[in-house]
């Protein structure tokens, strides 16, 4: 039984009325059996001492009950807080934790970004993104290649796996108090950054194999596995873009809760944060307002992402 839903209290309210009206009933009856002795009526005497003593006991039983039982839920309730602040206080360390060793992951997505943003925002081709990072044939595919490879040797891909608070949460109180939308995109980026870490070493591999060994130049020198390595080149920039977006996205919302405090539990999300965007350039614009007045540590939470800070 829970004291904070209130049934406890109306239980030991309950108790501790019945008990104190039965001890008001016996000093009423104690009046009649005094009246009684006066009288000299034996019989009726008995009888109403015999009443006087059952509604007091009764009286008395049900106060203890109530007190008891109030004195049980009260230690039990300060328990359960004093373990519930703990359990917040742990839970906040280690996304203080996540976020200081995630920004150092995020800003080597920097990385990324000189190949995608060249020549304006990467948007996906199918969106219709015209930057070099689409566009770019022959020898800038070349040379396009060549900045690729060297991001591939410079971002370690495992370095995302910090990028994972529901560890944190999930056997805590936190899950079932935490807004239920917040809740389901934390899972939802950890699982696209999961996904997009996957396939981007897959896609580098499709691309060392596109390549064939050959020189890169020559290699896009042939028609056909010019074809070949292009469409590899747009499956990593595919990827690539749904990793920066995703890990931004996260590490901004992570930042965001901690500066909550306290309160992070109960706080409700934010549009310009959880609403979906079309293009990492769409979500920045849009959040950089909001991530700016946050704060965590010394600084915002928007300069944690590290974006258009250069590599």
């Amino acid at each position: 039984m829970d004291l904070s839903a209130g049934h406890g209290y109306l239980l030991i309210g309950g108790l501790i009325l019945v008990g104190a009206g039965l001890l008001i009933i016996s000093l009423i009856v104690n009046l009649h059996v005094a009246h009684s002795v006066r009288d000299e009526v034996r019989h009726r005497e008995k009888l109403l001492e015999y009443y006087r003593n059952i509604f007091s006991q009764l009286g008395v039983i049900l106060i203890g009950i109530g007190v008891s039982l109030f004195i049980f839920f009260f230690q039990q309730n300060y328990q359960d807080q004093r373990r519930r602040d703990t359990e917040l206080q742990q839970v906040l360390a280690k996304l203080a934790g996540r976020i200081a060793r995630g920004a150092p992951v995020i800003a080597s997505l920097d990385e990324f970004d000189d190949v995608l943003d060249e020549g304006g925002a990467y948007v996906s081709p199918d969106l219709g993104g015209k930057n070099a990072a689409v566009s770019a044939q022959g020898s800038e595919l070349g040379k396009q290649v060549a900045k690729i490879l060297l991001v591939e040797r410079d971002i370690d891909l495992r370095d995302f796996d910090i990028l994972n608070l529901s560890r944190d949460f999930e056997t805590t109180f936190v899950v079932n108090e935490l807004d239920p939308k917040l809740w389901f995109n934390i899972v939802r980026d950890e699982s696209e950054i999961k996904y997009a870490t996957t396939q981007i070493a897959l896609d580098y591999k499709d691309l060392q194999d596109a390549i064939g060994g050959e020189a890169v130049e020559a290699a896009v020198a042939n028609p056909e596995k010019e074809r070949k390595i292009k469409q590899e080149v747009l499956d990593i920039f595919y990827d690539a873009d749904l990793l920066r977006l995703r890990g931004r996205q996260f590490l901004g919302r992570a930042c965001w809760l901690f500066g909550q405090g306290r309160g992070f539990v109960s706080a409700a999300p934010v549009d310009a944060i959880e609403a979906d965007a079309t293009s990492q350039q769409e979500w920045i614009e849009r959040s950089k307002p909001v991530l700016t007045q946050a704060k965590s540590g010394s600084g915002d939470c928007f300069t944690l992402l590290h974006f258009g800070q250069g590599a």
